[in-house]
């Protein structure tokens, strides 16, 4: 860490995602987390792909450009790289933030683990990898480590260090929420998720850190809400809502569909109809404009309505809502700085 004075941000408790779905431009993190740190947000979260948004070059550019926001590497999986490296990936990052940065690790995607010969990552795995990182940073060394990655027979990363590195979590299921509460210091929701499925998933954390000891305060719980103003065009607010939607269901529907008790009989016929059985690559970045609106017709209204939209006072209301809900903050999912700007003038008149 530094002891480099860092500047409070105006909105500490709103994030955004750079390079929201699929990059064209890498550059364009840097132009984004440039505008997010100027309109007062408080994180930049990425959401590590292979296409353009490799983790430690956006992760370490965008600290090199900016002086107040907070980085996430929001998430990543822990078995694409040796322990070392992705200790070392932080270790970096962290230094060039001057430690405005967060580590973040999920469960990843099934289908995306099997294309690339992974194996499914457990609860366990999750915990006990995090606990190598905490040991690395104190200085640590670990020896015979036996994670997802493999057999390693010593793991250092440097003995001066005595460092904390925050850790986020994305979460989904009761176990990986319970994990949350215990070992991390971010926890991200899911995109869509119900009021009552973020208010059990906030007590779910919130029971398992005082389980553990924790003061629950000091974990933050970060929904993660799509925010699409009507000022964004038709054909972007489809793919943002209908085609987000739509992937989610393509790849780990049962999931989500149990976490929000929603009827798995609508995710049946959603898979069954023949304009959605057709797709190998995700829906949102590869859909018609009329296919999505087919498919919105697939979607019940409950289930698309888990998102800020509207005009931006709209958006920002529902923002809001989510932090009344009991979340500590709020990742808006979806959006560019650009898009965003006129929900956060909104938002920034609800503050006064």
């Amino acid at each position: 860490m530094s002891d480099r004075a860092v500047a409070p941000q105006e909105f500490p408790e709103l994030g955004f995602y750079m390079l929201p779905g699929d990059a064209d431009d890498s550059s364009e993190a840097l132009t984004e987390v440039q505008a997010a740190e100027a309109m007062g947000l408080g994180r930049a979260f990425l959401g590590e792909r292979p296409n353009r948004k490799e983790a430690g070059a956006i992760c370490g550019a965008a600290a090199a450009v900016t002086n107040s926001i907070g980085i996430t590497l929001g998430v990543t999986n822990i078995n694409t790289r040796h322990p070392t490296l992705t200790a070392g990936l932080a270790l970096t990052v962290q230094s060039l933030a001057r430690g405005r940065f967060t580590m973040g690790f999920g469960r990843g995607v099934a289908v995306a683990q099997q294309i690339m010969g992974l194996e499914p990552v457990t609860t366990a795995e999750l915990e006990d990898f995090a606990l190598v990182m905490r040991r690395l940073f104190r200085g640590e060394i670990v020896g015979d480590y036996d994670g997802p990655t493999g057999r390693v027979p010593i793991l250092f990363l440097d003995m001066a260090l005595d460092e904390h590195l925050p850790l986020a979590l994305g979460a989904m299921g009761p176990n990986t929420l319970a994990l949350g509460g215990r070992c991390f210091d971010d926890v991200i929701l899911h995109p869509f998720y119900s009021d009552e499925t973020v208010v059990r998933s906030v007590d779910a954390v919130t029971v398992a850190a005082e389980q553990a000891g924790r003061d629950p305060a000091e974990v933050n719980v970060w929904s993660c809400f799509v925010v699409v103003s009507d000022e964004v065009p038709l054909e972007l607010r489809l793919r943002k809502t209908v085609g987000r939607l739509a992937t989610y269901l393509q790849y780990y529907g049962d999931v989500l569909v149990r976490v929000n008790r929603w009827d798995p009989d609508v995710l049946a016929q959603f898979r069954a109809d023949e304009v959605v059985a057709k797709f190998l690559a995700p829906i949102d970045g590869t859909a018609t404009v009329s296919e999505l609106e087919h498919i919105g017709t697939l979607l019940p209204d409950e289930w698309l309505a888990p998102m800020a939209a509207g005009t931006p006072a709209e958006c920002a209301a529902a923002v809001r809502r989510q932090i009344d809900l009991g979340c500590d903050a709020v990742l808006m999912h979806g959006a560019t700085p650009a898009e965003l700007a006129p929900v956060i003038d909104a938002y920034r008149l609800l503050a006064t």
